[in-house]
């Protein structure tokens, strides 16, 4: 069963910036798409950013130009580099990938104004 581990997540000021790390228990290159969601209190998941397997990178428009996906295939890793913060961006952020779907425990990100 593929594992997925969310780490870097925390408190910042609006404007600030965090790092988001996905591990992967197996190889990145084996998945379809990995991605970044987001559900903040009382709302939807929804879909932060994705890679797909021929390196298709895809943002949220809320997110395009403050947020990096990456990845370093050799550590098995997802990075999401969000810059320029803001309250807004306040959720618990899931690493995705498949197939099959697999979802991380989920980080949880706080931005105050």
């Amino acid at each position: 069963q593929v594992q997925l581990v969310e780490s870097g997540g925390g408190l910042v000021q609006a404007g600030g910036s965090l790092r988001l790390s996905c591990a992967a228990s197996r190889s990145i290159l084996s998945f379809g798409a990995m991605g970044w969601y987001r559900q903040a209190p009382g709302k939807q998941r929804e879909l932060v950013a994705s890679i797909s397997g021929n390196r298709y990178l895809n943002y949220a428009d809320s997110v395009k130009g403050r947020f990096t996906l990456s990845r370093e295939s050799s550590k098995n890793t997802v990075y999401l580099q969000m810059n320029t913060l803001q309250p807004e961006d306040t959720a618990v952020y899931y690493c995705n990938a498949g197939p099959p779907t697999t979802w991380g425990q989920g980080t949880q990100v706080t931005v105050s104004s």
